[in-house]
């Protein structure tokens, strides 16, 4: 069972962590500005949200979520590949997803420049 302080520490993690990656987005999103193609702009930024945003859930508790490539490289530096293959299951949905995004949002806007 998982304590207050413990469930706190776990909320203020994940809001700290939502800032944060809004902010990298924000940079990112500026940084490619420089790239000529909104394909690939778009592609580069839907590969660091499926990066930075799919979640996994912990072994140990359940109900706790952690981000995938975190836990994924935990895993694999403690030797186990199980546990680690199950990060790279989520990372591999969160992929197929956002590629479905992305397509979506790539017809939407040769739609729309016409």
């Amino acid at each position: 069972m998982i304590d207050t302080d413990a469930s706190l520490a776990y909320g203020i993690f994940w809001a700290a962590y939502a800032v944060a990656f809004v902010v990298l987005f924000y940079m990112m999103k500026a940084l490619f500005r420089i790239l000529p193609f909104y394909g690939v702009r778009t592609l580069l930024l839907s590969a660091l949200v499926v990066l930075l945003l799919t979640p996994v859930e912990s072994a140990e508790l359940a109900g706790w979520w952690i981000p995938a490539w975190l836990f994924a490289g935990y895993e694999l530096i403690l030797g186990d590949a199980d546990a680690a293959g199950r990060a790279l299951l989520n990372f591999t949905i969160a992929a197929l997803v956002m590629l479905l995004v992305w397509i979506l949002d790539l017809v939407r806007y040769r739609l729309v420049r016409k």
